[in-house]
């Protein structure tokens, strides 16, 4: 038997449902949960995008470093095609997409490469949101304009270095540094470099035998011309080219000092004839001063004179040319060569150091290289008596703030020198070599750390 229900009963039925509350929470939890999970996974998304947009940065550092190196002789076209071409082997991120990159090259604010980029990161739980990707971008910036480089060479010429094919590698491993320090430099006096060959001496070149702040004493008395028939070391200069011993004092009649034109260039370490100045003027860079024999210049006429000195230039030809003249011959007296080397970055005496520009930073640098220990200076043979007047002048130029490089060639099996290691503003900037052959790998790593110091903000 089938039951009828009245029609206004089952209105009753039904509004009572509709009044109900009691099973609602079950549709608000339902509708809450969207906003919830959306939330929830957006953090996740999130942490993605992040991910994507640290290694899309790290992309592009290292694009535009890599960039900065040719920026200026490239066009727009080049510089764009490179930096992708770069930039995709850096950045594989197979879950990105829509990924682009524009590579400028400016001057206006220094010389500058700008590299932006940006990619699309798709999300997961965000698009229960209505987003189905972020966006992420960088941009990386070098500025090479605002800083320059000056760097001076301090090379080794003694006769030791005939041995092992050094003086070989040394001038081809120069070659190549100074091919490094050239092509770092977008214009010319961006990086400036001075080279100073050193043995006893150091040749600061005979075309200056007229100037104010040589010291003539000695060089006065050891070379020249005796009237008299019975004096000794009579005729031409005196009895031989850089003795201590005086010509002078061995003539009985009438001493005549030779032509100063006729000096070959060769410089002693400053101070007095007798032994270092009290006031160290050979630690140090004081200007050479009229009067004060002990700050000036002290000719000799030392008969292994090495290769003249040059100041600070972008003269890249002359340089060359000046290195691959250099030969080995003398003894080693290191100090004399790192002295010259700091005063040819200051300027003074036979260098000229061009200004600095107040509106650029400078980071300034002396490289020595060695293959021995220290033999012989004006006053001393005692090894230990020339590193005590060196160490001076280490601590001298590196509270100055320059940085030092050591560089000690050891294929005899002579000791580490810890004279060197001090010297060295730091642990990594001191190097052991055994073998010839490491000298030229040694310069290139030194000279792509000076290339990237100098490209670097």
């Amino acid at each position: 038997m089938r039951t009828e229900v009245p029609a206004s009963r089952l209105t009753r039925v039904v509004g009572r449902f509709s009044e109900d509350r009691r099973a609602n929470v079950a549709i608000i939890f339902a509708l809450a949960l969207i906003p919830i999970v959306g939330c929830v996974g957006a953090g996740i998304d999130y942490g993605h995008a992040i991910s994507v947009r640290t290694a899309l940065q790290a992309a592009l550092d290292s694009t535009a470093l890599m960039l900065s190196k040719s920026a200026a002789t490239s066009n727009s076209s080049q510089l764009q095609s490179t930096g992708q071409n770069y930039f995709k082997g850096l950045f594989d991120r197979p879950d990105v997409t829509n990924v682009t990159i524009n590579a400028t090259y400016s001057t206006a604010s220094g010389q500058q490469v700008i590299v932006n980029g940006s990619a699309q990161v798709a999300t997961f739980f965000m698009q229960i949101l209505g987003f189905n990707s972020l966006t992420v971008t960088g941009s990386s910036t070098t500025t090479w304009g605002m800083s320059r480089l000056r760097v001076a060479l301090v090379l080794d010429n003694t006769g030791s270095m005939a041995q092992s094919n050094k003086i070989t590698e040394l001038k081809s491993a120069t070659n190549n540094l100074l091919t490094q320090l050239q092509n770092a430099a977008a214009s010319n006096g961006d990086v400036y470099v001075s080279i100073i060959p050193f043995v006893k001496d150091v040749n600061i070149d005979p075309s200056n035998s007229a100037a104010s702040w040589i010291d003539w004493t000695d060089w006065d008395a050891n070379n020249g011309t005796c009237s008299s028939a019975g004096g000794g070391g009579g005729g031409g200069f005196g009895s031989s080219y850089g003795s201590m011993g005086s010509s002078q004092s061995t003539c009985s009649g009438t001493w005549k000092p030779a032509n100063h034109n006729t000096w070959n260039g060769c410089v002693m370490d400053r101070g007095d004839t007798s032994g270092p100045d009290p006031q160290n003027y050979d630690t140090n860079v004081v200007l050479p001063a009229l009067g004060i024999a002990a700050t000036q210049f002290t000719a000799e006429q030392y008969s292994a004179c090495p290769q003249a000195a040059m100041g600070l230039s972008y003269d890249w030809s002359s340089m060359t040319k000046l290195v691959n003249k250099m030969q080995p011959n003398g003894n080693t007296n290191q100090a004399i060569g790192l002295a010259l080397g700091w005063m040819s970055l200051t300027g003074g005496g036979p260098f000229t150091a061009p200004a600095m520009d107040p509106n650029y930073s400078y980071n300034q640098v002396i490289i020595i290289l060695t293959d021995g220990l220290n033999t012989q200076d004006r006053w001393y043979s005692a090894q230990s008596q020339i590193d005590a007047r060196q160490t001076m002048t280490c601590n001298n130029i590196k509270a100055s703030g320059i940085t030092i490089y050591t560089v000690q060639v050891s294929t005899d099996g002579t000791p580490v020198s810890p004279l060197l290691q001090q010297c060295a503003s730091d642990s990594s900037k001191f190097f052991f070599l055994t073998s010839s052959t490491q000298i030229v790998t040694t310069f290139n790593q030194i000279g792509t750390n000076l290339s990237q110091l100098y490209i670097a903000k």
